[in-house]
Order: C-alpha cells, then sequence, then structure tokens
C-alpha cells in the first residue's frame, strides 16, 4: 500500500541543524555554487550563484582558457569558497567538465583552483559528465524514459535512459561557446558541424517516441523565453514539458531572431546567455528530427544534482523525492505533521467511492496535498489561499509535472478558500483555467475534505482517525464517537455538507 510503504514512523526525522552541502560546477560557460539544506532525497537550495566566465570561449581555436577566462573563474571561486565557510558547509564537493578536460592548461588551472577551494577538483570525463548529469535528470523525474542531453557551454551529453537505467552515452563537442569559437561567430556554419557530429550517433533514433530532457542554462533560457512569449501561468522550469513540434518551431523562430528582445515580467536573460541561445536553438533544431520525441521536458536537475545525489545513502535515495519534499515542508510549516499524515489516512476512505476511483499517481498527489494542506495556517485568513498557492505553484518540487502542480496548488487554495469564486487576474484564476475538469474537481474535494477534517481535529493529531467515513447509497455518513461531541457545530456540518455535495452524496453525521 503505497500509504504505508511512503509514511513509516521510524523515518528518521531532520535535524535541525543539519549542516548543509553544496557542489560547485566549473563548466565551459558559467562556474556555479550551490549549496543544499543537507543531504534530503528532496533537496531546497539554500544558495544559488552562478558568473558567467567562459572559460570555454577559445578552445576550439586555441586550446587554452584564456587569462581573463581564468581570471574570473578563480575569485568566483574563491567567493564560493567563502559563502561556504559562512554557511558551514559540511561537505564541498567541485567538479570541472568540457573546456577544463581539454584545454592545454587544464592542469595548471585545476593546480590553482584547489588552493582557492581548499578540497580536490574533480575532473569528469565525457561519460562521467553524461553519467552524472543522466543521475541528476532521474534525481528530478524518477520515472524519467527518453533521451537526455545536457548542454553546455563547450559540449552536449546524450544519454539514453530507460527505467532507472542508464543505457548509452555519448559526448559531442557541440557547446555554444565551442560552436562560436569554431564558425567564427557565423551561425549558419554551424548546422553542417552538428549534423556530422549527429550522424555519428546511431542509436540516437531510439528516443522516436520517447521523451526528450533538456538540461543546461541554456535550455533552460529558451524554455523562458517560449513560457513569456506564451503567458504560461508558472514561472517554472523544472518538468515544463513542450510538444516537440512547437519546441522545434519556437526553436526556428529563436535561431532566425536578429535580436533576442527584454523578456517581458521579471524574466531577463543575461547578454553572454543570449550570445549562445541561438546556437541552443540551431542544435535543438537539428537534434529533434532526429530523435522524434513526443515531447521535449526540460529538466532543471543536471551533473549538480547527480553529484548531490550520489552523496545520499540508500535508504534517502529510495525515497518518493515529491512526498519527501512535501513531509519536510510539513516539518518545517505545518502546526503537526503527524496530523497531515493522518488526513492521508483519513482521505483515503472518502476515496472508495466507485466514481472517485484513482490512479496511483492521483493517489500520490493526494498524500502530497495532505501532507502540505496546513503549511500556510500563519498567514492572515483573507489570504491564506492566494499565498498558499503561489508558494505551492513556485516551489522547489520535484518528482511531479507541472499538471501535478497546478493540481497541488488549487487543492492547498480550496483548503483555505472553499468554494468561493475565483475573480480577477489573480494566479489562481489563471492556474484553474489549466487545470482539466477532473483534476479541478479533485482539486475542490480534497480541500473540502481537509476542512471539514480540521473543524474537527483542529489540525492536532489523535482525532481525525478516530472517525469513519462510509457511504450509504448516496449519502455520505460521518461517523464520529461520542467523545469528541463537543467539538459539534455549525460551522463543523456546514463544511461536511459542502464536501458531500461535490460528491453529489447527501451529507450526515453521527456521534456514536
Amino acid at each position: 500500500m503505497l500509504f504505508a510503504g511512503r509514511f513509516n514512523t521510524a523515518e528518521q526525522v531532520v535535524d535541525a541543524d543539519m549542516q548543509p552541502v553544496g557542489v560547485i560546477d566549473i563548466g565551459s560557460n558559467s562556474v556555479r555554487l550551490v549549496v543544499y539544506e543537507g543531504p534530503l532525497r528532496a533537496p531546497t537550495p539554500v544558495f544559488n550563484e552562478k558568473e558567467l566566465c567562459g572559460l570555454g570561449r577559445h578552445i576550439a581555436s586555441s586550446g587554452r582558457l584564456g587569462d581573463d577566462a581564468v581570471n574570473c573563474a578563480l575569485t568566483t571561486l574563491r567567493r564560493f569558497r567563502g559563502i561556504a565557510d559562512v554557511l558551514n558547509v559540511s561537505i564541498l564537493k567541485v567538479i570541472a567538465t568540457a573546456a577544463v578536460r581539454d584545454a592545454k592548461d587544464g592542469k595548471s588551472f585545476i593546480k590553482e583552483a584547489e588552493k582557492v577551494c581548499r578540497v580536490p577538483v574533480q575532473v569528469l570525463t565525457g561519460e562521467e559528465e553524461a553519467r552524472i548529469s543522466a543521475q541528476g535528470v532521474m534525481m528530478g523525474v524518477p520515472d524519467a524514459d527518453g533521451i537526455a542531453a545536457d548542454l553546455g557551454g563547450g559540449s552536449v551529453e546524450l544519454v539514453d535512459i530507460k527505467q532507472g537505467k542508464i543505457r548509452k552515452t555519448v559526448t559531442l563537442p557541440l557547446g555554444g561557446l565551442r560552436l562560436i569559437d569554431m564558425t567564427g561567430g557565423k551561425i549558419e556554419k554551424a548546422a553542417g558541424i552538428i549534423d556530422q557530429a549527429l550522424a555519428e550517433v546511431p542509436w540516437i533514433k531510439i528516443g522516436r517516441g520517447r521523451t526528450f530532457y533538456a538540461v543546461g542554462g541554456t535550455w533552460r533560457a529558451f524554455a523562458k523565453m517560449y513560457m513569456a512569449s506564451s503567458d504560461y501561468p508558472l514561472n517554472v522550469m523544472h518538468e515544463f514539458d513542450l510538444p516537440s513540434e512547437e519546441a522545434l518551431a519556437f526553436a526556428e523562430k529563436l535561431r532566425k531572431s536578429k535580436r533576442l528582445a527584454t523578456l517581458p515580467g521579471n524574466f531577463e536573460i543575461s547578454k553572454p546567455r543570449k550570445e549562445v541561445l541561438p546556437y541552443g536553438a540551431l542544435l535543438m533544431e537539428r537534434l529533434l528530427p532526429k530523435v522524434k520525441p513526443h515531447s521535449v521536458l526540460f529538466s532543471l536537475f543536471g551533473v549538480r544534482e547527480g553529484i548531490f545525489y550520489s552523496l545520499l545513502d540508500k535508504e534517502e535515495q529510495a525515497k518518493d523525492p515529491l512526498l519527501s519534499y512535501c513531509k519536510r515542508l510539513s516539518e518545517l510549516y505545518a502546526r503537526s505533521t503527524e496530523h497531515s499524515e493522518e488526513l492521508c489516512a483519513w482521505t483515503d476512505q472518502l476515496f472508495t467511492h466507485p466514481e472517485l476511483k484513482e490512479t496511483d499517481e492521483e493517489r500520490r498527489l493526494r498524500y502530497a496535498a495532505c501532507l502540505i494542506s496546513d503549511i500556510g495556517w500563519r498567514a492572515h485568513p483573507d489570504y491564506r489561499g492566494e499565498q498558499s498557492l503561489d508558494a505551492v505553484a513556485h516551489s522547489a518540487l520535484s518528482g511531479i509535472d507541472h499538471p501535478g502542480r497546478i493540481f497541488l496548488a488549487l487543492s492547498i487554495y480550496f483548503r483555505h478558500a472553499g468554494r468561493g469564486e475565483l475573480e480577477g487576474e489573480k494566479l489562481s484564476v489563471r492556474l484553474r483555467k489549466s487545470a482539466s475538469k477532473h483534476s479541478l474537481r479533485r482539486a475542490r474535494i480534497i480541500g473540502a475534505a481537509v476542512r471539514a477534517a480540521h473543524m474537527l481535529s483542529i489540525g492536532m493529531p489523535g482525532k481525525i482517525l478516530d472517525t469513519e467515513l462510509t457511504y450509504e447509497d448516496d449519502t455520505l455518513v460521518w461517523s464520529i464517537p461520542k467523545a469528541h461531541a463537543a467539538l459539534d457545530g455549525a460551522r463543523l456540518r456546514r463544511r461536511f455538507t459542502t464536501l458531500a455535495g461535490l460528491i453529489d452524496c447527501a451529507g450526515e453525521l453521527e456521534f456514536t
């Protein structure tokens, strides 16, 4: 049973003083530090910073990193080491990829970098980079099935992933900075170089009809621009899924664009990223017709998350990333994590109705909604719904696609706002329009169930599982022990009536 497997009371509770873990990625275009809360299955970055140093800018033509790029990288690493010290990072892993791997002066740079970082710098081989990046994709998308492509400034790693296993890998010298260097900045020359390299990867055809996982900053910028141009309701890159035809059309549009305009809202793309973006678009334009995937899914997780995943123990690795993250949110913000878990079991009774039959994934999402249903309790009552919805919609969830994320956000909204009409241009309205009728109905039912439960439990454990939900013909019956009769009242009965009505049932409350 899913509930029993996911919510073992013997699970270790994270210590409040757990020390963070840091990963520094010395890439061909950027140098980035990510510091995670601690060794948890669903990591929360507590600090994330990058500097676009361009170490791989002249590798193809000169074979060297370049003095300016090296100075930028070492200055950045010095700051990152200082940040790690301030944050009391317990483990700091430093990796370097294509530019340092291929440069004639790579070894001398590593020697200086290790002095600054005060830890060893691991220079990944092409195969190691591909495998670790794929492990990062699977950390965020456990059921990944398709071709993952991690695009950096110097190379792109292609990996075939299926059923949690890495089957084939290849590294190709097709990073944006390298293509700019090889073509003298003339993008029309890059298509032939890309096609020639891809022709040497015959297994790429096995991606047909599967998912293409786009990893890396250039393709994240690609996704940002698409989302901004289409007025997409979420500002979340991870697991944004785009039909391959639309991705191909947008790639062509970006590649032909003479000027990448400033994005609306809060979306901004740096000048160095804009420089490589057309080349990333061109690579996608040449790749997709050969892979023939059904969609392009943008993964926020890549090589850094793959390194982080390798630091987890086996028990932590085996946890469900979504439920692990939601439980952590409950531990941090809810009045009672135990009560949040009780709601998962209590609502099981509600979904025994034939018309509410669930898939395993729908049950998993319901449990996630129950776990985080009380994280907004400290907010002002008038704003709990909208604030909780925004927090969930844009949180660092993993192991969940965008329709699932929207469902969770709406469930928490209805848990606080009830059945009130959604008006104006608030995010709740935009998300509601994005949800299917089936998903919207489930969100309303779960929200109403939690509202009713809280009227009895008052958010505290030890009461709600004493009660029982059953169906008698077209009536939903809530049987409550007489020991809790003092908690009866008009609001409790109104909320239960609302819940029953959403299931097209009459509601009957009985104290036994």
